[in-house]
Formats: structure tokens, C-alpha cells, sequence
């Protein structure tokens, strides 16, 4: 194993065998200091250089979490975790040759509250190895210790407490900048990605001026543009996690010192509580528009021009939703029955006109179907459209200005799990890319024989997206750049193909609801 040389001191990692080659694996780099003590809740500072050799042939630990409710449900391994050492990347590289490949960069998801870069099916071994680029996979500090909005109570030092999280991904995309050369990449191709909340940071970096220049390619699975806090809904978070931290608010001080494990307690009192309250996916920990790091929801600062530049993947899968409406673990409100789900959601969103407005879904969800769709049906496809969806199509409309290329996709083949109830659920689309479909972690959405051509085709289009700027591949049709006129998508499946406007109808019904936006 060779040794490579960073700005911090000498790393030396490990050999990883894959299916198609021996590469070279960097794990548990770290690319900012310890984010303890003072800096707790602070922007992350640069790592002290170290003499000798660091061994890095380990993966290292996550960012502080509580257990993912899901992952334990189905008895799967969960991340260590530790405050002190938790911003840290690991890198797949195929044997050194002097040759700059492109590089793709990975933030994981977990509604920003949980995730880490050593998941099986997110392992960049087998991409980079088959495929001859280079793969990072970052960790950034989660829930209150990466979102929690502080200006207010403890002035302008932590100005950026809210944004902690994502100044820790633009400084991993600093580290690559200034580092990924040594290991075989082309700083110059970065491409960053990620799935759900991953995807949400990627959009929230591509409109963040900060961040531009670091990455010149981007690709979204399953992620939004608009994942962002107001000032006043950020610090209504803010005392609700100090009351169930047990401190006032001229106590708040207090939480720079606080142990771990009771930011941890108060941050699972303050993620029940809005599990309970809400119906889909509760997310009380987001980047609040500061002032500062954020100036504007990123969906407006994109259809103003910011990273236009950028080279944009984007895309949803068909049933997104499934996995909370059916593997959701019990709350309060699961009690509802789903037609008086729906009817609350309908009433939230549409006041007064919710009867109209939920008629007028059911016909349009029908005229996608080909006939009504029940209750359970309609309450997937509603908080699909809501949560993933219809952003994703906000944000490609976003996009008309943008002078560097836009392509949409939509993955559509089924999960077999439950008898095929759950479909193209959230986060199948993952091991996918990865080439992962034979880890433990897969095997639970991917079942016992996966299409790997599926994989190959996608993961094929994602590197040449990275290398090119567009996701072409010689076993896939020509893919189409997005534009509002005919809105041309791919649809991944075992039968590629582009079709225009997937799911029309209802687009449709929310362009009219959002009044035409």
C-alpha cells in the first residue's frame, strides 16, 4: 500500500478486493478538527497536522444519533458513533498510474438526523473499481448538533450553528479540492451526490454561493432544493429542544458542555414528538436561512442563476413514500386509519377547498393509474409527490436558465419485499449505484436476484455523467437533456426508456395548486 501525502500529513490506508479488481481504500480520513469543547456547534476548523504515518485502514466513527428506527426494526448493524471524531471521508481509488480520474463525492442520507459513510450498500469499492474513478464518502454532524439555530440566544459567534452541518460538506469538498489529486482523482471532475437527505444537501449546496466551484457536476436521488427553516420556525425548533434539554433559554449556554448523550436524549424527545404530529417523514433538524451560510431557499437562489454552471442528474423514485406508509414504526397517529390521514393532510395543505382539492388528486391519480386508486395508494403517491416529486420537477423547472446541462430520470422497478407492495420505495435506487446489490443491507429492498444489468446501466450513466457531464452509455438509449418543452425523462427499469412528462396528471394538479410554480 502506498502512502500519500495530504495537507494534514502522511496517510497510509488499505487494499480492498472487489469483483473486478484490487483498489486501494483510505478510511476514516479526517478533514476538520474535533468539533468538541468549544467548537461544538461552530464551523469546523482545519485538522492539526500530524507527524508519521496515521493508518487510516479502519472506517471511523459516525456523528452522534440515536438509533435509526428503521435499521433497528430489521436488526441491522448501526454505526459507532463519536462527537470528537466523527468528521472524517473515506476514499476508493484504483491502483495509482498517474492518471486524474474523475471523482464523485457522497453524502449519505437519514433525514439529517442519522447515516453514516460506511454503510454496505453505499461502499465505493465496486464503482470505483469497475468503472476506474475515484470515490469519497463524507460525514457531517446530524440533528441538533449540526442544525440547531443558536444566533439568537448566544450571538454572532454562533451565527452559523444552524449551518454546521453543510460548512462540514463544503469543508470535506475543500479537503478533496486540495487532496484528491494525491490519490489519483482530478480535482477539476468532482461530482457531488447523494440520496435523500444527501440529495436535499446536494441541492442545498448547488444554491449556496459558498459552495460554488467546488464541485462542477451534481446528481440528486430523491432529494429537494427547499429543505430549509425561516429564522422564526428554526428557533420555535430551538426552545422546543431546550425545554426537552430541561433548560430555559438564558440556560442555553449551557448546551456548549452538555454530554453527548443528553443532546442525544432531548434530540429523540423532540423527534417523537414531531413523529407523532406528523404524517410521512418528520424533520425537525434543517438548515436554517441565516443570513449567513444561506441567504434564500437554494430553489430560488438556482432559478436566479446560482450554479448554473453545474452539470445537474436529478430524479425520484416511483414510490417513494411506501416505505414510510407501510414500514413505518408505530406513533400515535398511526392509529388513524388512511383516509383520515389523507383527510388531515388535505385540510393542512388546502384549508377550506381540501374536498375539491381531494377529488381533483383522486382523478388525476387515476388518470396515471388507468383506474381509482384506494386509499393506501393515494396516500403513497400524495406524500410522494410532496416530500420528493413534485420538488424534483420545481427544481428542474428551475433550471430553464441554467447554461450547464439538466437530466431527469425516474426509477421505477419494483422491490420484491412484501410481495412487491412497497415498489420503487425510497432508497432502492442506492445499492444500485454502488454495484452493492449482494450486501446484507441491500438484500433487505433488492431480494435474492436483482437485475445486476440494472445496476451496470446506472451506475455506468452516473460515472459517465461525472466523467462527461452527461449520462450517456453505450447499453442505454440516448439520453436527452431536460427542457420545459417536452420535459424528456429516463425510466430506469429492466426496459430503459425516455418518455416525456412522466406522471403529467399530476404534475399538473400541484403546478395549479402552487399556483403555477
Amino acid at each position: 500500500m502506498t502512502a500519500v501525502l495530504t495537507t494534514s500529513g502522511v496517510v497510509r490506508g488499505t487494499t480492498t478486493l472487489t469483483k473486478r479488481a484490487d483498489v486501494d481504500a483510505f478510511l476514516g480520513v479526517p478533514f476538520a478538527a474535533a468539533p468538541v469543547g468549544a467548537r461544538r456547534f461552530m464551523a469546523p476548523q482545519p485538522v492539526e497536522p500530524w507527524e508519521g504515518e496515521l493508518d487510516v485502514k479502519r472506517y471511523a466513527p459516525a456523528a452522534p444519533q440515536n438509533p435509526d428506527p428503521f435499521m433497528a426494526a430489521g436488526g441491522f448493524w448501526q454505526p459507532p458513533t463519536d462527537e470528537a471524531e466523527c468528521l472524517n471521508l473515506n476514499i476508493w481509488t484504483p491502483r495509482a498510474d498517474g492518471r486524474a480520474r474523475p471523482v464523485l463525492v457522497w453524502i449519505h442520507g437519514g433525514a439529517y438526523v442519522s447515516g453514516s459513510n460506511s454503510s454496505g450498500y453505499n461502499n465505493g469499492s465496486e464503482l470505483a473499481a469497475a468503472l476506474d474513478v475515484v470515490v469519497v464518502s463524507i460525514n457531517y454532524r446530524l440533528g441538533a448538533l449540526g442544525f440547531l439555530y443558536l444566533e439568537h440566544l448566544l450571538g454572532d459567534t454562533f451565527a452559523m450553528a444552524s449551518s454546521a452541518a453543510m460548512l462540514d460538506q463544503i469543508a470535506a469538498l475543500e479537503w478533496v479540492r486540495d487532496n484528491v489529486a494525491a490519490f489519483g482523482g482530478d480535482p477539476a471532475k468532482v461530482t457531488l451526490f447523494g440520496e435523500s437527505a444527501g440529495a436535499a444537501a446536494v441541492g442545498t449546496l448547488l444554491g449556496t454561493p459558498r459552495a460554488q466551484g467546488l464541485f462542477s457536476r451534481a446528481i440528486m436521488q430523491s432529494g429537494t432544493a427547499e429543505r430549509v427553516r425561516s429564522i422564526d420556525e428554526s428557533a420555535a425548533v430551538t426552545a422546543q429542544f431546550l425545554n426537552a434539554a430541561g433548560l430555559r433559554e438564558d440556560e442555553a449556554e449551557a448546551l456548549i458542555s452538555m454530554p453527548t448523550s443528553d443532546i442525544l436524549a432531548a434530540q429523540k424527545i423532540v423527534m417523537d414528538d414531531w413523529s407523532a404530529r406528523t404524517i410521512g417523514l418528520a424533520l425537525p433538524f434543517q438548515p436554517a436561512i441565516d443570513g449567513h451560510v444561506i441567504d434564500r431557499v437554494p430553489l430560488d437562489a438556482i432559478r436566479d442563476g446560482v450554479g448554473g454552471d453545474v452539470d445537474l442528474l436529478v430524479g425520484t423514485n416511483l414510490n417513494e413514500a411506501s416505505f414510510f406508509t407501510m414500514m413505518r414504526p408505530d406513533t400515535p397517529g398511526e392509529q388513524q386509519s388512511n383516509r383520515e390521514k389523507l383527510d388531515s393532510l388535505y385540510s393542512e395543505r388546502f384549508g377550506d377547498d381540501s374536498a375539491s382539492a381531494s377529488v381533483r388528486y383522486q382523478a388525476a391519480l387515476a388518470a396515471e393509474l388507468g383506474h381509482a386508486a384506494d386509499d393506501a395508494a393515494e396516500l403513497e403517491s400524495y406524500l410522494s409527490d410532496t416530500l420528493y416529486r413534485q420538488p424534483t420537477n420545481r427544481l428542474l423547472a428551475a433550471r430553464e436558465s441554467a447554461t450547464a446541462g439538466t437530466y431527469a430520470y425516474l426509477f421505477t422497478w419494483p422491490s420484491p419485499l412484501m410481495g412487491g407492495a412497497l415498489g420503487s420505495c425510497h432508497a432502492l435506487d442506492v445499492p444500485f449505484v454502488f454495484r452493492q446489490l449482494d450486501r446484507i443491507e441491500s438484500a433487505s429492498l433488492v431480494g435474492e436476484n436483482p437485475p445486476v444489468e440494472l445496476s451496470e446501466w446506472i451506475s455506468g450513466a452516473w460515472v459517465e455523467f461525472s466523467r462527461r457531464g452527461a449520462p450517456q452509455s453505450p447499453a442505454l438509449p440516448d439520453w436527452p437533456r431536460y427542457t420545459a418543452e417536452d420535459r424528456r425523462t429516463m425510466i430506469l427499469n429492466t426496459e430503459v426508456h425516455v418518455e416525456s412528462d412522466p406522471r403529467e396528471p399530476l404534475r399538473a394538479f400541484w403546478l395549479e395548486a402552487n399556483g403555477g410554480k
